[in-house]
């Protein structure tokens, strides 16, 4: 039987009766593979198919094969017992390809050549490496034995994070605390930001540098630049290229269910068509509306706007 609720999507298991820290993927991976009811993707008819109040199923589906270790993916042997180009990348002993660049000198030479930077594609795969294929045929795959030792490696770690800050830079954003993540405009925010909304492919390297960040040590930095993003675009009306990706993407990209489902009432209060919000069922939208404290009274008691230990327990036995 279909859901009773047409906004219930079969990609997406955030408000699930599942364990408040921990997405497992033994019971969130695709549902038709599973004995459990299925849930349907929602009803087009209201606001009619491919219209910007449908969500994109496609990006549903591709975020959650990520947060769950992609489940289907089988490595190679052969590539995973090669040398790990990756990682020797990050500690400075083997160039990028096909630029030929080693990570210090990408640091040192093209940290604010921002033409560069939109010019160039080939590059992302290498600085923020994933389990997944990228346009860059030349760049290498991670595997879990890679990943186990990149986050054993201080040198590489303290380089990920130089990328981050270059790419962040790159996007009119700067990090203010190594430690928790949090970020905030940069001084060239403005002309950085139409750049930004000029050249949408960058939505996609961003949801990559997300992805890379969950893999390789630094799952606690994707929670605020998501927020910063749903700031800006809904709360601060900028970046009108980025809003949908923020939401499709960025949003779901975060492993910490807690935050994901804190970062989602954190969207719907901002959003200005309620009743366009499609990023979570019905269900959970009655339970944000019956809090009587949007905004700023919010953050003295959920931190962040989101939902305390209890609601999100009570939100699982719905």
């Amino acid at each position: 039987m279909p859901s009773e609720d047409d906004l219930d999507c079969m990609y997406d298991s955030t408000w699930d009766s599942l364990s408040e820290e921990d997405d497992s993927p033994d019971d969130e991976d695709q549902c038709a593979a599973t004995d459990r009811p299925q849930k349907y993707f929602w009803n087009y008819g209201r606001f009619g198919f491919g219209s910007q109040s449908s969500r994109n199923l496609r990006a549903a589906k591709d975020m959650q094969i990520y947060r769950h270790g992609y489940p289907n993916l089988q490595e190679n042997e052969e590539n995973a017992n090669k040398e790990m180009c990756n990682l020797l990348f990050y500690q400075n002993a083997f160039p990028s390809e096909p630029d030929g660049v080693t990570i210090e000198e990408f640091h040192s030479e093209w940290k604010t050549n921002y033409r560069k930077l939109e010019r160039i594609h080939s590059y992302i795969q290498w600085l923020f490496p994933l389990r997944e294929p990228g346009m860059n045929y030349r760049a290498y795959e991670l595997t879990q034995k890679e990943m186990k030792a990149f986050q054993q490696s201080e040198e590489a770690k303290q380089r990920l994070v130089k990328s981050y800050k270059l790419m962040l830079g790159f996007y009119g954003i700067e990090l203010v605390d190594e430690g928790t993540g949090e970020v905030r405009r940069a001084n060239n925010w403005e002309e950085r930001y139409s750049n930004l909304n000029r050249n949408s492919h960058n939505n996609l390297r961003i949801s990559r540098i997300l992805k890379c960040l969950g893999e390789l040590g630094f799952e606690h930095y994707q929670a605020p630049l998501v927020k910063f993003f749903l700031t800006e675009t809904l709360v601060n009306k900028e970046l009108g290229s980025v809003k949908h990706s923020a939401l499709d993407y960025f949003l779901f990209s975060i492993r910490d269910k807690k935050k994901r489902r804190e970062l989602i009432e954190y969207a719907y209060h901002h959003y200005e068509s309620k009743e366009q919000f499609v990023w979570c069922p019905r269900k959970i939208q009655k339970r944000f509306k019956r809090r009587n404290t949007p905004g700023e009274k919010r953050k003295e008691k959920g931190g962040g706007g989101g939902l305390s230990t209890c609601e999100v327990n009570q939100c699982e036995a719905v």
